[in-house]
């Protein structure tokens, strides 16, 4: 039981901390680090099991917490010291889970579905990126006004944290909100952290059970849509061609962000592959 309670810690701290990373999903790290399953199963199960529930959930916060708040300043000077190794770094770690996804969704040849579907997913990211990037809705706001942008923002992070291909670091980056919450968290400024927590659990109890029900009854739709959410995020953090130096370390940094993402799906048990079945979300 030790063992188990610290592998949820260790789980926890491992993708709290790909969280901080723009275009990286916590949700396909722990699909990588054979722990999603468990998480909506405690998530949209909680009242069937409270007590072994509640451990899971509470420790792999715990860890989650303590990933993102020791290694946030460090990324954060990562990525502003390094900007074009890091981010083809993450476009590589990114773009290593395709082939997970692509097994989740059941394709095996191409197909019309298979191509509609994620070219959808790509526009709705891309959209998006060109709607509200850059915008900065927290300076917006101010007051009260500011707390409901942070309580809206954690909603909508919400659904990054439990469908795998959806970076809560991306959403945030899209939203303006990105370098003031990686400073709120090296600071712990417990006013920016607070409302945007509140929002992140509001919507994981929102939107938990649906995500759930979409990809038992719609597996492949829904990853589908998931591979193109992964696509256009890779696409949307695509800094330009390196130069310099740099035209040989950019390559060498995406493929070992490939090969990293490549060797933690390896490391799954047998079966992890397969999609979630709760027989009360059965047709």
């Amino acid at each position: 039981m030790r063992n188990k309670w610290l592998s949820y810690i260790g789980k926890g701290f491992v993708t709290g901390a790909s969280m901080l990373v723009p275009g990286v999903s916590g949700g396909t790290m722990a699909m990588l680090l054979d722990i999603y399953d468990e998480l909506i199963s405690a998530v949209s199960s909680f009242l069937d099991d409270k007590k072994e529930n509640s451990a899971l959930l509470l420790l792999f916060t715990l860890g989650g917490l303590g990933g993102m708040l020791l290694l946030a300043r460090p990324i954060l000077w990562l990525t502003r010291t390094f900007p074009f190794p890091m981010l083809y770094f993450f476009m590589g770690v990114v773009t290593g889970g395709v082939p997970m996804i692509c097994a989740k969704a059941g394709v095996h040849k191409i197909s019309v579905k298979s191509m509609a579907y994620p070219a959808f997913g790509m526009l709705a990211v891309i959209l998006l990126g060109r709607v509200s990037g850059g915008l900065g809705l927290y300076q917006l706001s101010s007051g009260f006004g500011a707390v409901l942008c942070l309580i809206a923002a954690g909603a909508a992070a919400a659904a990054a944290l439990v469908l795998p291909g959806i970076s809560v670091s991306y959403l945030l980056l899209l939203l303006g909100m990105y370098e003031p919450t990686m400073e709120a968290l090296a600071q712990m400024y417990l006013p920016y952290l607070l409302p945007l927590a509140a929002g992140g659990l509001l919507g994981i109890a929102l939107t938990t059970r649906l995500l759930e029900r979409c990809m038992n009854r719609h597996p492949e739709v829904t990853y589908l849509l998931i591979l193109g959410f992964i696509l256009g995020s890779v696409m949307e953090i695509f800094p330009g061609i390196p130069t310099g130096f740099q035209l040989f370390l950019c390559p060498a940094m995406f493929l070992g962000g490939c090969l990293l993402t490549g060797c933690m799906a390896k490391l799954r048990g047998p079966g992890q592959g397969e999609t979630i079945t709760n027989p009360d979300m059965g047709e």
